[in-house]
């Protein structure tokens, strides 16, 4: 949907170029690097460096999470651009099909509109992908629908293909390792193509059609993993303009993540603009708690010990 959280498109400071590029500084200007929890959504990873590894126990994990939007001027409830997005539900899901080189995952968002009473479901975004990693090299081919709920809308679909590179600093700089102990930076940078694209816009007023997609993302462990500070950066080039590699939208959050045991408390701020000509802004502040779980695969030996 035009100006979702576009990983989704989830899905990105008052000066956003100046977040991009230090964005872009933190990811590219370090050592090799797999893309953060293996694909280039927007939240932060609910585990700690020293986690590395568990994900292969896991059977099934995911979260579950809801969001409230108290100040949205401009972000869409519909694909079309119609209504303001109100609330947000999200439910996402992963499994390992062979380690770390091959997993599948699903996110299901839905979202309602403040100016329709708030509760009612006005539109469902759907992503399927399979993803995987080696060493610090993270890849990703991801098919997403996203379609109103309420209305008859125009329909956004696409597929794509990503590749990113991750930093993690605990891991990758001795520098880092001794001056902020307790501290983490982890970040990723890449690129994809929309190699499918029926109807997936280029930019937030539902113009052109997107072709390559920029990312950039960086938490940055305040506390114990417990307070986390992140950014994303989403960019799109349009497939219809005559320099089609050239960026013509950014998406860009900022957000502080609170987390207590499995849940997370988040406030963030997203915006996306158009690059290459004035237009449609569409931004919003919200609040979020998210739940994560795993179904660790030792659960199965428990419930059938003779298998």
């Amino acid at each position: 949907m035009a100006g979702r959280a576009r990983q989704s498109r989830h899905q990105r400071i008052a000066a956003p170029w100046g977040a991009w590029l230090v964005l872009a500084w933190l990811c590219l200007g370090s050592a090799p690097a797999e893309a953060l929890e293996k694909y280039g959504r927007p939240l932060p990873s609910m585990d700690g460096p020293e986690s590395n590894g568990q994900e292969q126990e896991s059977l099934l994990s995911g979260y579950l999470l809801s969001a409230a939007f108290p100040y949205n001027p401009t972000f869409a409830a519909r694909p079309d651009n119609t209504g303001l997005v109100g609330l947000r539900h999200m439910i996402h899901l992963e499994t390992n099909l062979y380690k770390d080189y091959l997993q599948f995952y699903t996110d299901q968002n839905f979202f309602s509109d403040r100016e329709d009473g708030w509760i009612r479901l006005t539109e469902w975004d759907s992503t399927y992908a399979l993803t995987g990693s080696i060493d610090r090299w993270g890849w990703r081919i991801q098919y997403e629908r996203d379609a109103g709920l309420d209305r008859r809308t125009l329909i956004q679909e696409y597929g794509d293909v990503l590749l990113t590179g991750r930093f993690v600093a605990m891991q990758d700089s001795a520098w880092w390792r001794s001056t902020f102990p307790q501290q983490n930076l982890t970040a990723y940078a890449g690129a994809g193509w929309l190699f499918h694209n029926s109807s997936y816009f280029a930019r937030p007023d539902n113009t052109g059609k997107a072709l390559f997609r920029y990312v950039a993302h960086a938490d940055l462990d305040l506390y114990k993993n417990k307070l986390v500070l992140y950014a994303d950066a989403n960019l799109f080039s349009d497939r219809e303009a005559s320099n089609n590699a050239n960026p013509t939208e950014l998406d860009w959050i900022i957000g502080l993540a609170l987390r207590w045991r499995d849940y997370e408390f988040a406030v963030y701020r997203e915006e996306d603009r158009p690059l290459d000509r004035s237009g449609l802004i569409q931004k919003y502040v919200a609040i979020q708690l998210r739940y994560s779980f795993d179904v660790p695969r030792s659960l199965l030996k428990r419930l059938n010990p003779r298998s």
